[in-house]
């Protein structure tokens, strides 16, 4: 059985994000319809582009203790400048390995349950 993406409308099966591109030549994440935010265009001029997932992190934070009990902790959140341009703020694979900002990261698909994966960035090999 394969398993399922927890969020099919933001990245592949590959860890490939789902992102767009205006025809003004701005890179956004995720893919959207409503306007470009550098110049306003909307409609046919904003194109679904697949971003690789690869970037530098920025910064990063562990998170000991979440609002949500049911969230369990500890957990890393990072800031990935991805290699096209966006930005994005994601899950870190490894919660208890400190990563200096400038490192490269790449995405990855992991288990997340029984049969539900989802996408998370970790050093790049």
């Amino acid at each position: 059985m394969e398993p399922t993406l927890l969020k099919p409308t933001l990245y592949t099966a590959t860890g490939a994000l789902l992102g767009g591109r205006c025809a003004c030549g701005h890179v956004f994440f995720p893919m959207q319809t409503y306007g470009c935010e550098v110049c306003g265009r909307h409609g046919a001029d904003l194109q679904p582009m697949t971003l690789t997932g690869c970037g530098r992190l920025l910064s990063s934070t562990v998170v000991h203790l979440h609002a949500d009990k049911a969230r369990t902790a500890p957990f890393a959140i990072g800031k990935v400048a991805l290699d096209e341009g966006p930005v994005v703020r994601t899950l870190l694979v490894d919660p208890d390995r400190e990563i200096a900002p400038g490192t490269r990261m790449v995405s990855r698909i992991v288990p997340i349950g029984d049969s539900t994966v989802d996408l998370r960035f970790a050093l790049e090999d």
